[in-house]
């Protein structure tokens, strides 16, 4: 009987379609640089979309609608064999969902023509499609410690859907819809990030010699995944309320005491470990961020402090998980080059310019800073990663 890893290597067709890092990566990386031009250039006043969703509303959607849902795409469909032993999606199935994907782009883009309702229609339909073929694998597989990503999956779906309703009228950005998504990448990031980041710091620090190692999940981990739970929650349905600044502050001791625990002090040699510790610390300040916001008005601007999430967690961490994932599946050294190293550089700063824009005296300079950086990131990844993901594969690719 051929085993998995022999067909896989057995493929004979389009290497970018071999395995679902592959499009959905480099895709990712490039709509990210797309996206944020476009947005930019809205901001500026050069351009309008011919969209029928409000400047603010597209840019909000693009973010957590279009770009995160390429890279969990791309983990997913590359996990789950592993997760089940089952073989993964290639060929025309898996372009038929990077098309899907691809469609919602292009939907929303002209929506102005084609109609909110259809526009709509597209999008939506590409987080469930991909749900199905998740669910499908776990199940068959019994993968049942799994189901909650899938979960996960479904409520992105579901706050998408919201997101669209919500959007018939300008001001969705960052209404129930966005927040139920903020929210579900969140946990995601908290979920996958508490398997990977301390199991990727153990093996390298093992190499490294004696030393402090990560602790293993444990009842703390579940302790800090419910106050963070409780926390989005609570945001979700009561962005403003004094209870929601009180929850975040406590989530963001938690997940800050959860992050030390890893031992990521030990790792700055490694920019591709450490890299996923300074990713993860976004989460917590997130949570400190949004408290701020509350108690202290004055000092930091509600929608600065959400990009603590948004740019500093979300973008720090999928860059870091693409990399790794797209170096280590085509057999590349898990090691960062420069190159790599001054892309996370440049997605930390794009961050830290966005979070402290409103207190640094120079709010449209900082934007525009801060969106510069991001496209320096993403163009960077782009530059780096198209030969890997679209190139020849290595042995085990």
């Amino acid at each position: 009987m051929t085993s998995s890893a022999k067909r896989i290597r057995a493929y004979q067709g389009p290497v970018l379609l071999s395995f679902g890092f592959r499009p959905f990566f480099l895709f990712a990386g490039l709509w990210a640089v797309v996206a944020l031009c476009l947005w930019t250039l809205m901001v500026s006043g050069a351009l309008t979309l011919p969209s029928h969703l409000a400047p603010a509303d597209w840019h909000v959607h693009e973010m957590l609608y279009g770009y995160i849902p390429a890279v969990i795409a791309g983990f997913l469909l590359t996990a789950v064999p592993n997760w089940t032993g089952h073989l993964p999606i290639t060929g025309a199935p898996l372009l038929a969902l990077a098309l899907l994907w691809l469609a919602g782009r292009l939907a929303l883009f002209f929506s102005a023509f084609t109609g909110g309702s259809i526009a709509a229609l597209v999008d939506v339909s590409f987080l469930f499609v991909l749900a199905a073929v998740i669910g499908r694998e776990v199940i068959a597989g019994k993968n049942w410690r799994n189901l909650k990503v899938l979960v996960l999956l479904c409520l992105l779906g579901a706050g998408n859907v919201l997101y669209h309703v919500e959007a018939m009228q300008p001001g969705a950005a960052y209404g129930y819809g966005a927040r139920l998504g903020t929210g579900a990448i969140l946990f995601l990031i908290m979920l996958i990030g508490g398997r990977i980041i301390p199991s990727f710091t153990r093996n390298w620090l093992v190499k490294q010699g004696e030393g402090r190692l990560p602790v293993p999940f444990n009842r703390f981990d579940i302790a800090a995944m419910a106050a963070a739970g409780l926390a989005l929650l609570s945001w979700a349905a009561l962005p403003f309320h004094a209870a929601t600044a009180w929850l975040c502050l406590v989530a963001g001791v938690f997940h800050l005491l959860r992050l030390a625990r890893w031992a990521g002090e030990r790792t700055f040699a490694e920019p591709l470990v450490i890299v996923l510790h300074a990713g993860y610390l976004f989460v917590p300040l997130g949570f400190f961020a949004l408290a701020a916001a509350h108690f202290f008005p004055a000092f930091l601007v509600y929608g600065d402090g959400l990009h603590a999430w948004t740019i500093g967690a979300m973008g720090v961490m999928t860059l870091a998980v693409m990399s790794r994932a797209a170096l280590g599946h085509t057999g590349r050294p898990l090691t960062a080059s420069m190159g790599l190293s001054l892309v996370y550089i440049f997605i930390i700063a794009a961050a830290l310019a966005r979070l402290f824009m409103s207190v640094s005296g120079a709010p449209q300079q900082f934007l525009y800073l801060s969106a510069l950086f991001w496209i320096g990131a993403f163009g960077g990844f782009a530059v780096l990663f198209a030969p890997l993901l679209a190139g020849t594969r290595k042995e085990g690719a």
